[in-house]
């Protein structure tokens, strides 16, 4: 298919199933690659319907400056329609938002005034109230106002949610979406409501936003700041319908990581942070509703603006998640994965000791011809191999090695290696057959000992 211009690429973005993150017995898991889209997440929707019914009604004029509030998202989808049809953009943009997301929104020519996060919407120096002074100020300016314009609701009803029954073939039981503008959960939940009543629709809000009191006691929280970004909000929205949702659940930052770092290493779906929280969601629902119903969870956007942030470790532990589960094995080795010092079983025993004298190594594994680890050359069994007056230093390995043992896998906790070292052995690090590396009592104390620190 040949697209005429990029903002017809918007939308029909697939349907992943989970398996990694979901356990047997649970409801099977869809997760929407809202990611997919040309802008790189859901905002494209949004950005592209409300701008073409701004431009039909004679709202949006040409030459106009378009301004906005954004956490960055939806100004790239509005970059997307300004760079192919010719407007100028200004965004404001709350200073908790990543760096990435600056320089995108410029790559785009854009201009971006950075506000401070941690000011009431209604201060002069939010970025609510900085980008309504601006578009009041410009001439032939349009302000999109995501947060209270129908219109964004209306691009879901109209778009999200027939692609989701369609795809289905009209087979969801439930529908999770975080909870930001409002736009996403209002409108493909009520589509979604109209075509089957039965769908639960969840809403997920991360702690520190004040939709969870709003839906559950109607009355409004103290909204305090939070790390994840494209969810959550401190005041209610024009475009969040309440009465849509079956339930709204609580997510915090630590959770919201937690899973978006699960879903890139065990699902290769490499996802932002509030989908990270959607997907907590969907998951503990999942285990609720049971096996033979189905859940379909929105990924708004994807992992490559938060480099910088929750996928860095460093990141992450200045920000006090450095205990996102437990430490694995794939956490020590680090990029020593795959660089392991082996002998072929074939190998005369006198070239293995020679190879652990030039490398300083105690042992090594011993593979076979196509590469799968049999066995293990300690110093000890050469040593005992050769004080054998009836052998010979010529006789391949394999007949020196002693057995495989200790093998654990990248993901086996760091606790479950004392169980190795109290038999005192080497952890084998072993990946479909194939040795990636070799974990020894002390590169456990080393990587504890930094981690620690």
């Amino acid at each position: 298919m040949i697209h005429d211009d990029i903002l017809s690429a918007v939308g029909r973005t697939p349907l992943v199933r989970l398996h990694k993150v979901v356990g047997p017995d649970d409801a099977t898991v869809l997760c929407k690659l809202e990611y997919m889209n040309p802008g790189g997440s859901i905002k494209d929707r949004m950005a592209r319907f409300i701008l073409d019914k701004a431009e039909r009604e004679g709202r949006l004029k040409p030459g106009a400056t378009i301004v906005e509030n954004t956490s960055g998202n939806t100004g790239v989808g509005i970059a997307l329609v300004a760079a192919v049809r010719g407007y100028r953009c200004v965004f404001t943009m709350p200073d908790k938002m990543s760096k990435e997301k600056q320089d995108t929104l410029k790559a785009f020519g854009a201009k971006v005034v950075v506000t401070p996060t941690n000011v009431p919407a209604d201060s002069p120096d939010s970025y609510y109230s900085t980008a309504k002074r601006i578009a009041a100020e410009t001439p032939n300016s349009f302000y999109v106002n995501q947060y209270h314009n129908r219109d964004n609701v209306e691009a879901h009803y109209r778009s999200t949610g027939p692609e989701i029954w369609e795809q289905t073939g009209g087979r969801v039981d439930a529908f999770v979406s975080g909870i930001g503008t409002g736009g996403t959960m209002s409108g493909t939940g009520r589509f979604l409501k109209e075509q089957n009543p039965a769908v639960r629709n969840v809403g997920v809000d991360p702690v520190g936003s004040v939709y969870h009191a709003m839906f559950h006691t109607k009355t409004m929280s103290e909204p305090h700041v939070y790390k994840v970004e494209g969810i959550g909000e401190d005041m209610m929205c024009g475009a969040m319908d309440l009465d849509v949702m079956d339930d709204v659940r609580q997510v915090d930052d630590r959770q919201c990581f937690a899973m978006a770092r699960r879903l890139a290493r065990e699902e290769g779906i490499f996802a932002g942070g509030s989908s990270g929280g959607a997907v907590h969601v969907a998951v503990q629902l999942a285990k609720e509703l049971g096996k033979g119903k189905t859940i379909v969870v929105v990924l708004p956007d994807g992992g490559r603006a938060y480099i910088s942030k929750f996928y860095a470790d460093e990141w992450m532990r200045d920000n006090g998640f450095a205990e996102v589960g437990p430490a694995t094995v794939r956490d020590v080795l680090g990029d020593r994965r795959g660089r392991v010092i082996s002998a072929r079983v074939d190998e005369p025993v006198a070239d293995v000791a020679r190879r652990l004298k030039e490398k300083q190594v105690s042992q090594v594994p011993v593979v076979d011809a196509a590469g799968r680890a049999v066995g293990m050359a300690h110093e000890s069994d050469v040593l005992r191999f050769l004080l054998d007056p009836q052998r010979r230093a010529s006789e391949p390995v394999g007949n020196a090695m002693a057995p495989l043992e200790g093998v654990v896998s990248l993901d086996t906790p760091v606790d479950a290696l004392r169980r190795v070292f109290d038999e005192d052995n080497v952890a084998v690090v072993v990946e479909r057959g194939v040795a990636v590396g070799i974990v020894s009592k002390i590169d456990v104390i080393d990587f504890l000992t930094r981690r620690r620190s």
